[in-house]
């Protein structure tokens, strides 16, 4: 139930964190062009929070987080006052509304760019390639819970991912993986087995 929680709870901010970009990629680029904004909301429904700055402009976190959405001056939803048409949305010329309403989706682009890049340039944790339990073929072949692989067919390993990819390349070889390990004493073993039996591990 725990686990359940969490994702849901990393899935809403992960939801947030992209209508956010996404919809102050319309608002940044509408206030450039001149078009007055009346409220820029996070989430649909009542409003939680609300702020207005000095431009008018209604700043909102709403209760449903399920999306979000800017809404602009326009004539085709409400009466505008002539001193105002001038920052109107369907006033403006053709290619603003063609940027301001590009301007979501690019922000979300210029998002994923940022994370991949921090992504590669901080590193990604990884788990240690320490069995937790062996069974079938890999029990079979001496592996043990609380063994540490340390070296796959001469290669050095230090996480799962590393040790995946070590027995994927000598499945694709069609040999056995002599596999090198540290037990829960910290004695270094040497066990050979079918690379099927790294289906054994958790």
């Amino acid at each position: 139930m725990g686990d359940f929680l969490g994702s849901v709870w990393w899935m809403i901010v992960s939801l947030g964190l992209l209508v956010t970009f996404h919809e102050f990629g319309h608002y940044w680029v509408a206030r450039r062009c001149g078009v007055k904004v009346l409220r820029f909301s996070v989430g649909f429904g009542k409003p939680l929070w609300s702020r207005r700055n000095r431009n008018g402009t209604e700043f909102a976190i709403a209760a449903i987080p399920l999306g979000g959405y800017v809404k602009m001056l326009d004539e085709r939803e409400a009466e505008v006052p002539a001193g105002e048409r001038a920052v109107a949305f369907n006033n403006k010329s053709v290619w603003q509304r063609i940027a301001i309403v590009a301007a979501g989706p690019a922000a979300n682009l210029l998002l994923c760019i940022a994370l991949l890049w921090a992504m590669f340039v901080i590193g990604k944790q990884d788990y240690s390639a320490t069995i937790g339990r062996s069974t079938g073929m890999a029990q079979q072949a001496g592996f043990a819970a609380g063994d540490r692989i340390v070296e796959v067919d001469g290669r050095a390993v230090d996480t799962w991912a590393e040790a995946s990819m070590a027995f994927t390349t000598a499945a694709m070889d069609r040999q056995d993986a002599r596999t090198k390990v540290r037990d829960a004493l910290d004695n270094e073993r040497t066990r050979t087995a079918a690379v099927a039996a790294a289906g054994g591990f958790r």
